[in-house]
């Protein structure tokens, strides 16, 4: 991304989890709060952009009709199934977890999730923490304040940039216990950062969480990454982001996965590539479609 800019595909989420709420007649996630975090001037830059990317006859069509020409555009997106279901299986996760007496919620990567704002009646006891980039945290902290809202002392903004500085450090300017249980989860990021990267982060929620914490990250099968998978449904994304500056860098081989997150203190508990995270919801009757075969979502525990 932009050192100076917040997360595009942070906007962009934050509008899917709020169209999803708005358009399906059973939606899984009730996010309510998914377009006022985003600014008008932003909505209006990224319907500029899909408009540029349209033919004149078709950009001439879109402009007569009264739909929204960005709600269409990500109704459509294939990554409006990924984001929806990867937002409600970590919110699942984590009310088993508080069940469980985990009392530490940290998102990494946090974006315009919107769980703060919403707080669930399971999430009154939590202390949470929300970690990310600088520009996309500013913006979202000022559109938290300009929408007339207060978070209580128990949830803390870090800023940090964790392409240059590693968990266990950013944590530690916190007021992160790290003799207690935490369940963190990790959306949406790990796609972004080279294998190192991925592995010191894992290897950090491992060092931070004491034995039982939780952590629900995503990954793009590696595979995805060969020179021949351009007819894949992931391949029209990983385009669109690159072209916005957040290109994609790196995944996980499924087959592996058991191994790599032994190798930094974690255990496996369920690992679900995108018709499986499909099949997990089919009986919520929603809409959505299914996301990308090569998307998973994973949960680990501190062994």
């Amino acid at each position: 991304m932009m050192e100076s800019l917040p997360s595009r595909t942070a906007l962009a989420t934050s509008l899917m989890r709020a169209l999803h709420s708005r358009s399906d007649p059973f939606p899984l996630l009730e996010d309510r709060w998914g377009d006022r975090l985003v600014p008008e001037a932003e909505r209006e830059r990224m319907t500029e952009r899909i408009l540029a990317r349209m033919d004149r006859d078709v950009r001439a069509r879109a402009l007569r009709t009264t739909a929204s020409v960005l709600d269409e555009f990500l109704l459509t997106n294939t990554a409006l199934p990924g984001v929806v279901i990867r937002s409600r299986y970590a919110e699942d996760a984590l009310r088993e977890a508080t069940i469980k007496g985990i009392s530490q919620y940290v998102l990494i990567g946090a974006g315009l999730d919107s769980f703060v704002l919403r707080r669930p009646a399971f999430s009154h006891a939590l202390t949470i923490f929300e970690i990310d980039h600088p520009a996309t945290q500013t913006m979202k902290i000022q559109r938290i304040k300009e929408c007339g809202m207060s978070l209580p002392p128990s949830v803390q903004f870090i800023a940090a940039d964790l392409a240059n500085e590693d968990l266990a450090s950013v944590l530690a300017r916190s007021h992160f216990r790290t003799g207690e249980k935490a369940f963190f989860s990790w959306l949406g990021v790990s796609v972004y950062l080279t294998r190192p990267a991925n592995l010191a982060t894992l290897r950090a929620v491992a060092t931070c969480g004491a034995p039982g914490s939780e952590l629900v990250f995503t990954y793009v099968d590696q595979a995805e990454f060969a020179p021949d998978t351009s007819r894949s449904p992931h391949n029209e994304n990983a385009k669109a982001v690159a072209q916005i500056g957040e290109p994609w860098i790196s995944g996980f081989d499924p087959d592996e996965i058991v191994n790599d997150l032994a190798s930094v203190r974690l255990e496996l508990v369920e690992d679900l590539d995108g018709r499986a995270m499909r099949e997990r919801y089919r009986g919520a009757n929603t809409t959505l479609g299914q996301p990308p075969a090569s998307l998973h979502i994973a949960l680990a525990r501190v062994a």
